[in-house]
């Protein structure tokens, strides 16, 4: 029997099988709050060994795309116990994906005046679906030294929120080129100030947030996602081979419930990064195609990563975890209902009727 249908330990979250579920963005939140369609969407999907949700915003300027949800109001929290009911019941598993755009997103989503913002004035290359149209992004605010701490605590909440909805955990997206890989990365982090510069100073933001989390549901129900190198959302990162070994010798002291790497192509660094971490590692491993696919089962087999996490695929079979322990068949997913959309989040924005 394969690796991945072995048990897996996350500091306490029990998997009963190492396939994993990958966020992905949805896009069919109304007025921010999840619907019924997201909860039958994530419980056909229960089979996974854990479901990670799309990235839901930790606060309203975190919004980066049109009909994402939120965990910052009562009527949000009501509505994600709706999906996280339905997928216990159905005898799953599942975190939520905690993401803040940061400089990726556009005043036309935002309530009132509120307007991106980031961890320096940068804006970044291209632009976005806003539900009217496509839009150039804007040059996003710079936070104060006080919105830093702010946003920080936006985190803590959001986490506590989660567990009120019954999410057995939450990750931290880090990866992708939103507000914590913003703080991260050499050309959207030109702070001079405590949260920027030196590799010490430019992994702070990420290391706090993983502190505050922690600190409100505990280490063991928290996880960070990274993608290094990642150009997505015009990101350019030059020291990763520094940055992300001293963020991960940072982190450990939580006993996080596991590191998600989304790979760029640097088997070396993923490698390196896996003995450094104490905990488990979930790996969506670089490919070609941009498609996780049952070949990279043997990523488990031979040790590379604890688990793997599946996008693309998993979109086309909801019973993924039975289909991959037959050998087949695969669904093909179809491209025609989300942008090119890849778990790896390169193009990860989909239409709204996709399924």
């Amino acid at each position: 029997m394969s690796t991945a249908f072995t048990p897996l330990d996350l500091a306490g979250t029990e998997l009963p099988n190492r396939i994993v579920m990958s966020p992905m963005t949805r896009s069919r939140a109304y007025d921010t709050v999840p619907t019924p369609v997201m909860a039958e969407y994530y419980a056909q999907r229960a089979s996974a060994g854990l479901i990670i949700t799309e990235g839901i915003q930790p606060s309203a300027v975190g919004q980066g795309y049109p009909f994402t949800p939120g965990l910052h109001s009562d009527e949000q929290i009501e509505g994600w116990r709706g999906v996280t009911d339905a997928v216990h019941a159905a005898g799953g598993r599942i975190f939520a994906q905690l993401m803040h755009g940061g400089r990726i997103g556009h005043p036309s989503l935002l309530p009132g005046d509120l307007h991106p913002v980031g961890a320096s004035a940068v804006r970044a290359a291209g632009g976005l679906f806003t539900g009217e149209g496509m839009a150039d992004f804007v040059t996003p605010r710079e936070l104060t030294g006080a919105e830093v701490e702010a946003t920080i605590a936006d985190f803590a909440t959001a986490a506590r929120n989660a567990v009120e909805a019954g999410f057995d955990g939450i990750e931290l997206h880090g990866a992708n080129g939103y507000l914590l890989h913003q703080f991260l990365a050499d050309n959207t982090n030109l702070r001079t100030d405590e949260w920027g510069g030196s590799v010490e100073n430019r992994i702070r933001f990420v290391v706090e947030v993983v502190r505050a989390t922690s600190e409100a549901i505990g280490g063991r129900r928290v996880a960070l996602r990274i993608s290094p190198a990642n150009p997505y959302n015009d990101i350019v990162e030059e020291s990763t081979d520094e940055l992300y070994p001293a963020l991960v010798d940072a982190i450990n002291p939580f006993g996080l419930a596991y590191l998600h790497i989304g790979e760029t192509g640097e088997r070396a660094l993923t490698l390196d990064l896996r003995k450094r971490f104490t905990g488990a590692l979930i790996l969506n491993p670089f490919t070609a195609d941009g498609v996780t696919g049952p070949e990279h089962l043997s990523l488990l087999d031979d040790g590379t990563a604890d688990a793997v996490s599946f996008g693309a695929l998993f979109l086309a079979n909801p019973d993924l975890p039975a289909r991959l322990r037959a050998g087949g068949p695969f669904n093909t997913p179809d491209p025609s209902t989300f942008f090119g959309g890849t778990e790896k989040g390169y193009t990860d924005y989909p239409t709204l009727t996709s399924a």
